[in-house]
């Protein structure tokens, strides 16, 4: 891979229904992510600019991966998943360990794992109650959906911040 290209991002709807909302929201914020990587070599998206952070592009690429299995695939929908880059041992290794897969691995897996949560959440309501308590709270699709939107959204602000100071580059 030379550069990282990001697919086209879609933007959010001005009305409707709270569902298409949501997910309008949620994707925005997917490919705003994505968007933050664009252009970039594998080794800028492993650049970790802050000294005392772990944090970098391909890390927070890892991370909501990670986060999309857990909340859609297994909370939701109460599947047994196998946690992408994450070990018993190490519950922060998908920021640590950047050469376990290769840029197009993770992309793939990302894709993936939003695939699955588009699927898993289909059709369902969003009164719908997750199969797996959080913490012993049971949480509905509602819940969930706003909790990614404020993951994704945590997230891309720390992306803005990397991608400034690994090429210079911001926007919106």
């Amino acid at each position: 891979m030379e550069t990282f290209r990001a697919p086209a991002r879609t933007y959010v709807v001005f009305s409707g229904e709270e569902r298409t909302q949501l997910e309008s929201w949620l994707d925005f914020y997917r490919g705003t992510l994505l968007f933050k990587c664009d252009g970039l070599t594998a080794d800028q998206l492993k650049e970790r600019p802050v000294a005392t952070s772990a944090m970098s592009l391909l890390g927070l690429l890892r991370h909501l991966t990670f986060v999309e299995q857990i909340w859609f695939e297994s909370r939701f929908a109460g599947r047994d998943v196998v946690e992408y880059y994450k070990t018993d041992t190490d519950r922060e290794i998908d920021f640590r360990d950047l050469e376990s897969a290769s840029v197009e691995e993770v992309l793939e897996l990302y894709l993936a794992s939003v695939a699955t949560s588009r699927a898993v959440a289909k059709d369902r309501s969003l009164d719908d109650l997750a199969a797996k308590a959080r913490r012993g709270i049971q949480v509905d699709l509602r819940w969930i959906y706003l909790h990614m939107i404020e993951e994704y959204a945590r997230h891309c602000g720390h992306a803005d911040i990397i991608r400034e100071l690994v090429d210079a580059t911001t926007g919106y």
